[in-house]
């Protein structure tokens, strides 16, 4: 299978064809993909999802895909890499939030996305303003920065509620996208509140998840935590007290000892 590899943190791509000439493929990036106009299907991870007007798509670097054009197409692409997320002076803004919470659970959207009429055209006028910026993307590289922050959090705004009833009492994909949420709000992760949220005795909401992946709750909050910690650190671009405060981590010396854990991916 063929692996698209991308070095610049940013770029834009916007085109209109009838046949889809790419082999089924991954890459080493993020892409935002918007349907302008056009119907066909959009085959990911091997599910066929069907595309209209106005659908919307987030892929990361694992997913293997590739479309099924019925009617010419008009895509537009908005590829970033890990870098261009984690860059100096996002890490107080909640689109940041939005976006890494988007990424995480991105598994939860293979379908697309389903917009109101409202956000239907507000996301339109914003890959629209998108466009207008692709021939100097270098010199709208903050601009373009504001534009992914702002889809981020509209995305998650438009995903499907994650409702609590008696289909959806014990679905991991629920308790995954609710600590995926709440992980910046320890308050929120302990076993006590998620089992009141799910509807379950604490024990027993300990005894699901273990069932079903294999590891604590404890130790999957800690891993997912790090790895987000881990990426900040990675990009020398934020301090460790910073971190500390975003996380609701006691101090630098906290952010330290997390640090020093093996890693669980």
């Amino acid at each position: 299978m063929k692996r698209y590899k991308q070095f610049a943190p940013v770029l834009i791509s916007d085109f209109e064809v009838a046949d889809w000439i790419h082999p089924l493929h991954n890459h080493n990036h993020y892409e935002l993909i918007y349907i302008k106009s056009g119907r066909g299907n959009h085959i990911i991870n091997s599910k066929s999802i069907k595309y209209n007007d106005g659908c919307v798509f987030l892929l990361g670097p694992e997913e293997e895909h590739y479309f099924e054009i019925e009617r010419i197409t008009h895509f537009v692409y908005l590829k970033f890499t890990d870098l261009y997320i984690h860059q100096e002076g996002g890490i107080f803004n909640s689109g940041l939030r939005h976006l890494e919470y988007l990424i995480k659970s991105r598994e939860t959207h293979l379908s697309g996305f389903v917009f109101n009429g409202e956000d239907q055209v507000t996301i339109s006028r914003i890959f629209e303003v998108i466009i207008s910026m692709k021939k100097e993307v270098l010199r709208n590289e903050d601009l373009i920065w504001m534009q992914v922050l702002t889809l981020a959090h509209m995305l998650q705004r438009n995903m499907p509620e994650i409702t609590i009833n008696e289909h959806r009492t014990k679905d991991m994909q629920a308790v995954f996208c609710y600590i995926h949420k709440y992980i910046y709000y320890p308050e929120k992760l302990k076993a006590q509140i998620m089992a009141e949220h799910f509807k379950f005795t604490k024990d027993y909401m300990g005894q699901y998840f273990k069932k079903n992946t294999g590891m604590t709750i404890r130790d999957y909050v800690s891993s997912y935590r790090v790895s987000l910690i881990r990426k900040r650190i990675s990009s020398g671009k934020f301090g460790l007290k910073q971190i500390a405060l975003e996380f609701g981590l006691t101090d630098e010396s906290h952010v330290s000892k997390l640090l020093k854990q093996k890693r669980v991916d």
